[in-house]
């Protein structure tokens, strides 16, 4: 089925220095092929709205429920008022008497879901052996986080989900969809960042774990009644869940990006790109540029593969532009206090493609209030026919992109009122769910 496009975004405003008055025609006509080239990357709708009639409940039923997870409840008065978010607003047109999406959440043997924060915390020697209560476990932070947070959204007892277009039902005859609560991102790093012993690295195996999980799936009646068509399952890191992917492919699946997935495997008329959870603190000063002196910002790692090459190239054409900081870095601690100074402290922020067109940094420009400068081509985008991406970021073709100058000289014209409007935008979204995850202090 093909894709109709998105309206092309509309274009930043340019101050007056980038107007020649004794020229006027000739200024038109160079701003006109500016602006065609970066033409902030014409968008895409989503192929749920093309689907067939006889897919709508379905297609609402799964998107109430990603929407509760997106908005999940929390200690504060105002947890339910999240229900006035960006994502929430496209139920409005669902008459309030509509049933609720009922959800069975699989009761997983431990080793698919604290089994894997058992093994992740023995390997860095926070634990030599499993615990007995499990409630003592504390889910490591990282950018896929999304496991955990719909994971404990489910847990919570019905009367504190008040509001919530989900309810989760324990007779599986009574479900709408069947959730498969599987930590698959975070198994993926359970050998990783420096295991306390190499027994403990032989021990866990992520290749293991999901042969394991389909063959426990694939003997469960409600799996095997409709081949998993109505199971969700979310396979946050682009690599979650690789192995299997063609025998779990039936099932809705919450990702980030389609980079590693094959047509047949993932697309936008089926599944649901999910945000990524932001790991730098969020910015809680006033909008405005007075404290924002740098252009652009970007840290992060420089070499990639696949599209994430397109890094290394634009580190050789920014890296000596005034008013600009590009550094290579890796996750951790002191990397992340850093990037949240860089990002608090720059008008724009860069987020070029990774090893898949998505990365993470994309959230913590937004919870920065930094304007994110998007050089993806094939990125998709968590919930873009309900946000206009365009209100709050800037998309620059990778061939743009790569002009010497093109990038700094395109954002330097952008006036000072221009970028409060994608302030006030970005800001917007504080209780929107592409804002949910925890400042770096907390993980």
């Amino acid at each position: 089925m093909n894709r109709k496009s998105k309206p092309t975004s509309p274009p930043p405003s340019y101050s007056s220095s980038t107007t020649n008055d004794n020229n006027n025609a000739q200024s038109s006509s160079s701003q006109t092929k500016t602006l065609k080239i970066i033409s902030l990357m014409a968008r895409k709708s989503s192929l749920l709205k093309q689907t067939l009639i006889a897919c709508v409940l379905f297609v609402l039923a799964v998107y109430a429920f990603v929407n509760a997870f997106f908005t999940p409840s929390d200690d504060s008065a105002n947890a339910n008022g999240r229900v006035g978010s960006y994502v929430s607003r496209s139920l409005e047109g669902i008459p309030e008497n509509t049933p609720k999406v009922r959800v069975y959440m699989y009761d997983l043997p431990r080793k698919f879901t604290y089994g894997i924060i058992e093994q992740h915390s023995m390997a860095r020697g926070g634990l030599v052996a499993p615990v007995a209560d499990v409630s003592s476990l504390k889910y490591p932070g990282h950018q896929h986080m999304g496991e955990w947070y719909l994971f404990s959204e489910m847990n919570r007892p019905q009367e504190d989900r008040v509001g919530s277009p989900v309810v989760r039902v324990t007779d599986p005859d009574e479900a709408d969809l069947f959730y498969v609560p599987v930590f698959s991102s975070l198994s993926l790093i359970v050998n990783t960042g420096g295991a306390a012993s190499a027994e403990v690295v032989r021990r866990y195996s992520d290749e293991e774990m999901q042969e394991e999980l389909v063959e426990w799936l694939e003997k469960q009646e409600y799996w095997r009644r409709n081949r998993g068509w109505d199971h969700v399952m979310i396979a946050g890191d682009p690599n979650a869940m690789l192995r299997v992917m063609d025998r779990i492919k039936n099932a809705v699946l919450l990702v980030s990006d389609f980079g590693r997935l094959r047509p047949d495997q993932g697309s936008l008329v089926k599944d649901v790109i999910i945000p990524y959870s932001h790991r730098i603190n969020t910015y809680t000063g006033d909008l405005g540029v007075q404290n924002r002196n740098t252009l652009l910002f970007f840290m992060g790692n420089r070499y990639r593969k696949e599209g994430g090459k397109i890094r290394d190239l634009l580190f050789s054409l920014l890296e000596d532009e005034e008013d600009v900081i590009i550094k290579h870095g890796t996750q951790s601690r002191e990397n992340r206090r850093a990037a949240t100074q860089g990002m608090h402290t720059s008008k724009f922020c860069l987020n070029p493609a990774g090893d898949t067109p998505s990365a993470c940094r994309l959230f913590d420009a937004i919870v920065s209030l930094c304007v994110p400068v998007i050089v993806s081509d094939n990125i998709e985008l968590p919930f873009e026919d309900v946000i206009d991406y365009r209100k709050i970021a800037v998309f620059v073709e990778t061939s743009a992109s790569l002009k010497p100058g093109f990038l700094a000289s395109t954002l330097r014209a952008v006036t000072t009122e221009r970028i409060l409007e994608y302030q006030k935008e970005l800001k917007e979204l504080d209780f929107a769910p592409l804002k949910w995850g925890k400042d770096n202090n907390e993980n």
